[in-house]
């Protein structure tokens, strides 16, 4: 099924997609769609969704799961996205953080941050975790899986390659954690290892890839990083883009204010943010 988080900033209600895509409210059956609740909403496939609440109109829609504790992302995951960053295929998964204040809902505005030159797209592979799980093996990893989304897993490239360190400080502004519209269960994505992605920037398709050509697959990682750390359920993977970033263009094309990206990828639905310069007298 697919679920969402609707309303104000901080504010958000949790709701599920009826069979028309209308948002029916269910915060009278759960506080959220965060942490524990995430297995809570199986109940929801016996249910007659039609009587629930419709939500009129068109609100806002928010990062579509709630209380993400952790945010961990595999670097160079695609071979060819490896390739054209000019860096050699990892004989493991590169890991790195992303700070949970960079969450924002799919549609909200993008704040390139003061100096920023080198802004980026990825669009990625979001796994949501529905367990607590430590030391799991790969043939039971994804029992842990509570479903998937889209992630925009934006990227300042200066910062992140050209000031010494560890990639995180490139991969953290506010607002480069897009994610959602919707937070997809396991049970409704058949296979995720074949998913087409895409990106378009002021309608001009940058990234389009498949899940297909992923090196580590979504049962893999959980496996894998399950051995250095501890995973708790509403914890996000961000698994890694295909090829078509800025940096790999020749010339490398980067973000500016007052651009649009729609970000999308198959059964997961599709994002659109608009990029705008970061105001220090407007707070997000």
């Amino acid at each position: 099924m697919k679920f969402v988080r609707y309303g104000e900033k901080g504010k958000e209600r949790p709701g599920v997609l009826d069979p028309l895509n209308r948002i029916r409210d269910i915060s009278h059956l759960v506080t959220d769609i965060a942490g524990g609740t995430l297995r809570q909403l199986s109940r929801f496939n016996a249910m007659d969704l039609d009587s629930l609440p419709l939500v009129e109109g068109a609100p806002r829609i928010g990062q579509c799961v709630g209380g993400i504790g952790k945010i961990i992302c595999v670097g160079l995951n695609y071979a060819d996205h490896a390739k054209e960053s000019g860096m050699p295929i990892p004989p493991e998964p590169v890991l790195f953080m992303k700070a949970v204040s960079a969450l924002t809902g799919p549609h909200d505005d993008v704040i390139l941050p003061p100096n920023s030159e080198k802004s980026d797209w990825e669009v990625e592979l979001g796994v949501v975790i529905g367990t607590e799980i430590r030391y799991v093996d790969q043939s039971t990893a994804s029992e842990a899986i509570a479903g998937y989304c889209v992630v925009n897993d934006l990227s300042e490239r200066a910062y992140q390659l050209e000031r010494s360190g560890q990639w995180s400080k490139g991969k953290s502004c506010d607002t480069f954690a897009p994610i959602g519209p919707w937070f997809v269960t396991a049970d409704e994505v058949r296979d995720p290892t074949n998913l087409k992605m895409w990106l378009d920037v002021d309608g001009r398709r940058y990234q389009q890839g498949s899940t297909a050509t992923m090196i580590f697959s979504p049962a893999y990682l959980v496996s894998y990083i399950s051995q250095f750390m501890s995973l708790q359920p509403g914890d996000l993977i961000s698994t890694g883009t295909p090829p078509g970033v800025g940096l790999g263009r020749s010339p490398p094309v980067y973000l500016k204010p007052g651009q649009t990206m729609r970000v999308g990828i198959e059964q997961l639905g599709e994002q659109l943010q608009r990029t705008v310069a970061y105001d220090p007298k407007k707070s997000r």
